[in-house]
């Protein structure tokens, strides 16, 4: 029988702060992921042990988090050829009713008795989330938020997913607690709709990187610095509808064939005036950054770093030696360039967005 973790709002976790000298106490969620995880790598279910990684911050004003993960290279199980960002899910490929059952840690769901708000007295829909963990996993914890996988879902973000993301960080202590989701055409390898979670407790910089207002009202800005994106702004207590405007942009880029990563993390509020040191390092809001980027169908590699939700958060999980010693910050902006849209078709994307939005 898989273990249930039924959660409200009021299980939150709403003060989180970064660079605390005291170590926060790990959340209920915390304590299901980690020692879940743990069980099944000391059972011999990963593909390969993961130790301390080891891990460098690339000089710059970008602090690029990179960390050597020879084995992922190796034993990760071949991606899915991919032809279209709106592929139909097909059931011979792999997908995730074919794992194993002990790769479960848990199967999580929502409890609509406590603290949620229905609009227009309608009776609330449930989705099931299974835990599992990501068997060539990139750090530690690293999971699959899996939407219930029998619906067989194409890798295409629903609002119960982005709120799944969103809520798992939320439920987190820890700041270093990160969800992302990668869609086809932007290095997805499973077409079977999943977000990634996972620790990393080094500091990113989206996590404070300054933000141009696009349409406050619907917390939805710009990143002013490099990597350009969009980025939504949110905190417990409106997770219903900042999901649901970033399904409106996720739905959009997918109509007009835009490939795009997604990035969930603890982070600063969009002021780009910050009062105290305190502030600095609250991170009571989640900031969930959205990249449309070029397609990349196909199979391909970087000799570095494939540019996935990793790389653009500044997450840089190296194949090789040379590479994680050698690699400037230079480089790396370089190649991560390659795969954004070029600055004048990214400008006419987000009026059109802009628009979009303002008429719903």
């Amino acid at each position: 029988m898989q273990v249930q973790f039924l959660y409200s709002p009021q299980d939150f976790v709403k003060d989180v702060f970064r660079g605390s000298e005291n170590c926060p106490s790990p959340s209920k969620f915390d304590a299901l992921i980690r020692e879940g995880w743990t069980d099944r790598m000391e059972r011999g279910l990963f593909r390969y042990h993961l130790g301390d990684l080891e891990t460098r911050i690339l000089p710059g004003p970008n602090g690029y988090v990179a960390q050597l993960n020879i084995q992922r290279g190796i034993e990760r199980r071949k991606p899915q050829e991919i032809l279209s960002i709106q592929q139909e899910f097909n059931p011979s490929h792999f997908n995730f009713n074919k794992i194993k059952a002990d790769e479960i840690i848990c199967e999580m769901m929502k409890d609509a008795g406590r603290g949620i708000h229905v609009p227009d007295g309608q009776l609330p829909q449930p989705c099931k989330i299974v835990v599992l963990i990501n068997v060539s996993p990139l750090e530690f914890g690293h999971c699959l938020f899996v939407p219930d996988p029998s619906f067989c879902l194409p890798q295409i973000l629903t609002r119960a997913a982005v709120q799944a993301g969103i809520d798992s960080v939320l439920l987190s202590s820890s700041p270093g607690f990160r969800v992302g989701f990668n869609s086809l055409g932007a290095f997805a390898s499973v077409n079977h709709l999943h977000l990634h979670g996972y620790y990393l407790d080094h500091e990113l910089k989206i996590e404070s990187v300054l933000l141009k207002p696009l349409i406050p009202e619907k917390n939805f800005f710009r990143i002013q610095g490099f990597p350009v994106g969009f980025l939504f702004f949110t905190e417990a207590g409106d997770v219903d509808s900042v999901a649901r405007a970033i399904c409106e942009v996720t739905d959009f880029l997918v109509a007009e064939n835009f490939p795009h990563n997604l990035f969930i993390t603890r982070g600063c509020p969009p002021s780009g005036e910050m009062q105290s040191a305190e502030e600095r390092c609250l991170r009571r809001g989640v900031r969930i950054a959205i990249w449309p980027r070029i397609a990349c169908f196909g199979v391909k590699e970087e000799s570095a770093f494939n540019v996935a939700l990793c790389e653009l958060a500044g997450h840089l999980p190296f194949k090789n030696k040379k590479d994680f010693e050698c690699t400037t910050e230079r480089e790396v902006i370089s190649i991560v360039q390659k795969y954004l849209l070029p600055d004048d078709e990214f400008q006419r994307l987000e009026k059109r967005l802009v628009k979009h939005l303002l008429t719903l």
